[in-house]
């Protein structure tokens, strides 16, 4: 917990008057027990008390103030405002991009380069009545853009399961400069085209019954796998209106799964190979999707309001990014993984974190010098 700005926690909680009313349970006390039930895998609000009541006084040295009572933490995650934990994740993102600024993609590119796609976590829709999603089932949508220099997420929007993927590019602010990789469910021309009147890049997938007519056609490395590389222009009545400018189109073959695919993309002077690439680097928010759900506690809820499930997705959220700040400022070569589980087993532990986390190989030295006496001589 040393690693987290307090003075922006704090600036989050006066903004949105955390503290409203609050006697002895204070929203840190709140983020502590929610950051343990996270690091630590608990189950349910009882599990939570529990462990951290067996704690006993190692709990004030970890920063917790309050009595920990699941009541209490039940009645804060239902009224205490979620942007609270919205805007301090946001602060870490600020802090953890920079770190992961010189990671190298593998590719010859200084620009940003941004997956987006979207996630839908499965709820009961008994329980969970205020997320609507279908007829006999809730649920609610994770969308994402991720920075694919260290996995970080730059941007998450949290709505209910109905919200089509592509009006998220509504709320999104382009980047000038930066490449937003997106899948087939993003093909909306009309707000492609404000990423590109915003001096921005996209590689998206094109679908099957795209109308266009071919303007030039570059030369292509068939050997690669780049089948044609052009220049069209949109026919359809509501495309060319939406996207009134020139579009490069690049069919290419993947050599190992041999599956056809075919790009649109407003960058024209980037080889095509490198735009395959790219999209081939979009399946980075899949596995960013699939960690936390497997990792993190975003599929069991403590619970049942809207206000709740957003407080614990977004301090999850600033758990995973906290582990990746850790990680790079102590120069750790474990993966994220293999650090949440080393921090689930030592939390309370005296160890200094660095010695924690570092593979280092013990040896036990037997010691030839024993008390006790040879009985059979």
């Amino acid at each position: 917990m040393t690693f987290l700005p307090r003075h922006e926690f704090n600036k989050c909680v006066r903004q949105y008057r955390g503290h409203f009313r609050v006697r002895e349970f204070s929203c840190f006390d709140q983020f502590l027990c929610m950051a343990f039930a996270q690091l630590t895998f608990r189950e349910s609000l009882r599990d939570i008390e529990a462990c951290l009541r067996a704690m006993g006084p190692k709990l004030y040295h970890a920063g917790f103030r309050g009595n920990v009572s699941r009541s209490t933490l039940a009645d804060a995650n239902e009224h205490r405002d979620w942007r609270i934990y919205a805007d301090f994740a946001q602060a870490l993102i600020r802090i953890a991009r920079p770190l992961y600024a010189d990671e190298d993609l593998g590719l010859e590119l200084d620009n940003t380069v941004y997956a987006l796609d979207a996630s839908t976590i499965d709820l009961c829709l008994s329980v969970f009545p205020w997320a609507h999603f279908r007829r006999t089932k809730a649920a609610i949508k994770l969308h994402t853009l991720l920075d694919l220099r260290g996995n970080i997420p730059a941007f998450i929007h949290i709505s209910d399961g109905k919200l089509h993927d592509v009006n998220v590019l509504d709320i999104l602010l382009p980047e000038p400069g930066a490449f937003y990789i997106m899948d087939r469910g993003y093909v909306d021309f009309g707000r492609l085209y404000t990423i590109h009147t915003a001096g921005a890049f996209f590689v998206i997938r094109a679908k099957s019954n795209l109308r266009f007519r071919r303007r030039y056609s570059h030369e292509a490395d068939k050997l690669a796998g780049v089948l044609c590389d052009q220049t069209i222009i949109l026919t359809g009545t509501r495309t060319a209106a939406g996207y009134p400018q020139p579009l490069r189109r690049i069919k290419y073959r993947d050599p190992v799964t041999g599956k056809t695919l075919v790009f649109l993309t407003n960058n024209f002077a980037i080889p095509a190979l490198t735009i395959a690439d790219l999209y081939r680097y979009r399946w980075q928010v899949e596995l960013f999707f699939k960690w936390i759900k497997q990792h993190l506690r975003i599929k069991t809820f403590f619970g049942t309001s809207q206000n709740a499930v957003k407080t614990q997705i977004w301090i999850a959220v600033s758990i995973y990014v906290l582990v990746a700040i850790i990680k790079k400022r102590l120069h750790i070569e474990a993966n994220l993984y293999t650090i949440l589980q080393i921090l689930s087993v030592t939390l309370f532990e005296k160890t200094p974190i660095l010695q924690a986390l570092s593979q280092l190989d013990c040896k036990t030295i037997l010691c030839d010098n024993r008390n006790q006496l040879n009985l059979f001589s």
